[in-house]
C-alpha cells in the first residue's frame, strides 16, 4: 500500500509541476505521467541512495541543499528514460524537485496523521 501512494503522489506531484512549469510536460498523456510518477520514484529509491553516499561531504557542507540539486537529478534522469516526458532546463529541474519534493511532503504527512487514542489510564 505504501509504494502505490508513493507512486500516486509522485504522479500528483509531477502533474502539479507540469502546471507550474512550461518545461516540463507529459504530452497530456495519462500513461506518461503515471510511467513517469513511477520510474521518479524507482530512480529515487534506487539511484538516488548511491548519489547521497558519493556526495556526502558536499551534502553535510551544504546542510543539505545539494539534496535539492541531487532530487533535480533524478528528474532528469525520469526525462532521460521516459522520451514522451520532457524535463528542461536547469532552473525548471530545480524548481520541479522543489515543488515535486513539497507535493510529497504534504502528501505523506497527511497521510502519516493518525488519531490519537486517549488513554483511559489516570
Amino acid at each position: 500500500m505504501r509504494l502505490v501512494v508513493s507512486w500516486l503522489s509522485n504522479v500528483l506531484a509531477i502533474y502539479l509541476a507540469s502546471l507550474v512549469f512550461n518545461g516540463i510536460f507529459y504530452g497530456g498523456e495519462l500513461w506518461v505521467l503515471l510511467v513517469a510518477g513511477l520510474v521518479f520514484g524507482l530512480v529515487n529509491a534506487l539511484v538516488r541512495p548511491i548519489v547521497i553516499l558519493l556526495t556526502l561531504p558536499a551534502v553535510i557542507l551544504s546542510l543539505g541543499l545539494v539534496l535539492f540539486l541531487i532530487n533535480a537529478l533524478m528528474l532528469w534522469l525520469t526525462d532521460l528514460i521516459i522520451p514522451p516526458f520532457e524535463a528542461q532546463g536547469f532552473w525548471t529541474l530545480l524548481g520541479g524537485a522543489v515543488l515535486i519534493w513539497a507535493v510529497n511532503m504534504v502528501v505523506h504527512g497527511l497521510i502519516r496523521r493518525e488519531p490519537r487514542v486517549h488513554s483511559a489510564i489516570a
